[in-house]
């Protein structure tokens, strides 16, 4: 399904993740480098969600700000 929401919403949400979650965002990813190979959008939102009993719309930008800095290392 992939992000349903302006990049503007989105950074926002990524500001707050630390303070909403108690983690930086360098430790989430983290955790998504070591958890579970979902290739799906939704399947890691839905992962992160459920296991670290997030809000959807936290997880959402968590993996949605993982691809970007991954695709942002790839072209670098």
């Amino acid at each position: 399904m992939g992000l349903n929401h302006s990049e503007e919403t989105h950074q926002r949400l990524v500001e707050k993740v630390p303070r909403c979650t108690g983690r930086e965002m360098t430790e989430w990813f983290q955790l998504m480098n070591d958890g579970p190979s979902f290739l799906r959008f939704d399947d890691r939102v839905r992962w992160l969600s459920s296991e670290y009993a997030l809000a959807h719309g936290h997880a959402t930008a968590i993996v949605h700000e993982y691809d970007l800095v991954r695709a942002h290392r790839r072209m670098g």
